[in-house]
């Protein structure tokens, strides 16, 4: 029997990539247990296992006054019938021991995944989280991930952005989200060759899930437009990306590292007169046609918004005679004086 249960511990070594140390730990515990229950043991002991030849043996750690009578350590206290016993005990702690390896195994690889993008299978929905069944895991999909408007029907497929991963005593907590910028970059990656060839690379994402996504993308080769890349032949690139995100609006902008001209980009599709910038602070003052405003504004100050948190400076943006208004106003002030 002894070598059979070697024999085992070594197949699902192989079969489920769990160290055979953590297996033979699991093992020895579990006998130690099995040995005190059986022979109602209330001393310390250990239990040798010999890889080899599966031999398992039950040694008495002696404390001190023992150990100075006999000149040992430990006794070996091995029964007889030890093996039949420490088989039929052993084996629930085993598979627990076991299960818990598995789920350490299965956090550390769904760990190494945060950042990914998912395809699951919708399980289970409510007003709190949607549980997204991934194959070996199911993920929480939580309300403050879901996109506004989304609606997630039992069964259906759906991609996901791994946001966190938690470990818990029931194996990985995967937390998935359809909010997260980094849903945009692993779509684009996907629809976009040059993306994933590092070609082109998206040099920052400003996203308001469900309504509006400001993508900044720049080429490391010349002759690669990075805007042209990610829209694709007759826009059928950023479509497929649009039609995942269930209509969500992308602009697509050219990055530059000269921040008046990202700013310019970064508040497209409004056309920009001049941009005032005060580097210490990163702030700018954008002016824009008269006729342009609203549309530089957005609709609840969304375009400005984004603009804003694509290019990581504060952006104040003034119509043409609103911009001569305060500079006249200023002008006469200064004359005042």
């Amino acid at each position: 029997m002894n070598k059979e249960l070697i024999t085992a511990l070594k197949e699902l070594e192989r079969e489920k990539g769990i160290n055979l140390e953590v297996l033979v730990e699991a093992l020895k515990v579990a006998l130690v247990s099995a040995y005190k229950k059986n022979y109602r043991a209330n001393f310390n002991a250990r239990v040798d296992l010999d890889l080899d030849s599966g031999e398992i043996k039950v040694f008495k750690i002696l404390d001190e006054d023992e150990a100075g009578k006999k000149g040992l350590t430990e006794e070996d206290v091995t029964p007889e019938n030890f093996g039949r016993i420490a088989a039929q005990t052993a084996k629930q702690v085993i598979t627990q021991k076991i299960k818990e390896a598995e789920r350490e195994v299965m956090y550390d690889e769904y760990k190494e995944r945060v950042g990914d993008m998912v395809i699951g299978i919708i399980q289970q929905h409510d007003a709190r989280w949607t549980l997204v069944d991934l194959g070996k895991v199911e993920a929480l999909l939580p309300s403050n991930e879901q996109v506004p408007g989304e609606r997630y029907r039992h069964g259906e497929r759906i991609k996901c952005y791994i946001a966190e991963v938690k470990k818990t005593t029931k194996g990985p907590q995967v937390i998935v989200s359809r909010t997260h910028s980094g849903l945009i970059k692993r779509l684009f990656e996907l629809e976009v060759p040059e993306i994933y060839e590092g070609i082109v690379t998206i040099k920052s994402v400003a996203r308001e899930a469900g309504y509006r996504t400001k993508i900044a993308v720049s080429s490391s080769e010349r002759n690669v437009d990075p805007v042209g890349a990610c829209v694709g032949p007759k826009g059928s690139r950023v479509r497929m990306v649009v039609d995942e995100l269930a209509g969500e609006k992308i602009d697509i902008v050219q990055y530059s590292e000269d921040i008046v001209t990202f700013i310019k980009n970064a508040l497209s599709p409004a056309k920009v007169i001049k941009v005032l910038i005060d580097e210490e602070s990163k702030f700018a003052l954008v002016v824009v046609p008269n006729e342009q405003l609203s549309l530089a504004i957005g609709r609840d100050g969304q375009n400005a918004r984004l603009a804003a948190k694509l290019t990581y400076w504060k952006i104040d943006i003034k119509s043409e005679a609103q911009y001569e208004e305060e500079l006249n106003a200023a002008r006469n002030e200064r004359k005042k004086h």
